[in-house]
């Protein structure tokens, strides 16, 4: 089967409902549904599971991380179902996960930097730029093709809120001044996932009134799935990643105090 036929939408009548197997053989974009719900459930299990093995300080963040995934995999076990037995892309849906997901990853950065001083000021200026985002995007989508260009405009708006809380706002001076190096660098590399991980969405978007990747074969389903499980799988393995370093540094340093403690006690026999 040629590979631009795996890349279109499933074109059997909307009274078939396919197998799953079936789908996962012969359609690369109903597959990249199921990749992704696994993917995102798995993430979700790591997440609550670790969460007792980083310090205090990360375990909102991993709980937060875990609760992003799993609303993010039950959401795409819905979404796989209507792509597959109803033939649709399921807009609705992405754009509900995406209401609840997005805010709670914006809210990560203000739980990061909370004990360092962030004021309920930032949480509410990223919770208010991820709603504002999500909620003109789904306007634009599910309006014809030149109005969706003038509520993607709209939408990108919140989009910059967010960029500019991160990067040039009052959070970005708290990590300036932050004294925690594993804290700056989580928060780093975690700006980067919305400055240049995020794009991937306006790629997706701007296929609806240009059809720029029409001449590809590429479907918009095909760059939302993988791009959700790059974004908020990578997002979230950056702060567990954070978290374990710190623990095992921690470790560390109580095996050579209570060394230094031995050789002590033995010093004085």
């Amino acid at each position: 089967m040629p590979a631009a036929l795996l890349l279109q939408s499933n074109t059997l009548s909307p009274g078939v409902s396919l197998p799953y197997y079936y789908v996962a053989e012969h359609d690369l974009v109903g597959a990249t549904f199921f990749f992704s719900m696994f993917a995102l459930l798995g993430a979700a299990i790591f997440f609550f599971t670790e969460r007792s093995n980083v310090p205090r300080r990360w375990r909102v963040n991993m709980t937060v991380s875990g609760i992003i995934c799993l609303i993010a995999g039950i959401s795409y076990y819905y979404m796989q179902g209507m792509y597959l037995n109803l033939h649709i892309t399921p807009t609705r849906f992405r754009y509900i996960d995406w209401l609840f997901t997005v805010p709670l990853m914006c809210t990560q950065f203000y739980l990061l930097m909370r004990p360092e001083g962030a004021t309920p000021g930032s949480l509410w200026r990223l919770f208010l730029g991820a709603v504002w985002m999500v909620g003109f995007g789904y306007f634009g989508e599910s309006s014809s093709s030149y109005w969706s260009i003038l509520w993607g405009a709209v939408s990108t708006l919140g989009y910059m809120a967010v960029v500019h809380e991160i990067w040039f706002g009052p959070l970005a001076k708290l990590v300036d001044s932050c004294p925690n190096e594993d804290v700056g660098q989580a928060f780093a590399y975690m700006s980067y996932f919305i400055l240049i991980g995020w794009s991937i969405y306006p790629l997706g978007y701007l296929t609806m009134p240009f059809n720029l990747f029409e001449n590809l074969h590429l479907n918009r389903n095909l760059v939302y799935n993988f791009a959700d499980v790059f974004n908020k799988v990578g997002f979230s393995l950056v702060l567990y990643c954070m978290a374990r370093k710190v623990a095992n540094r921690k470790k560390v340093a109580v095996k050579k105090l209570k060394s230094l403690a031995v050789l002590g006690q033995i010093g004085h026999l």
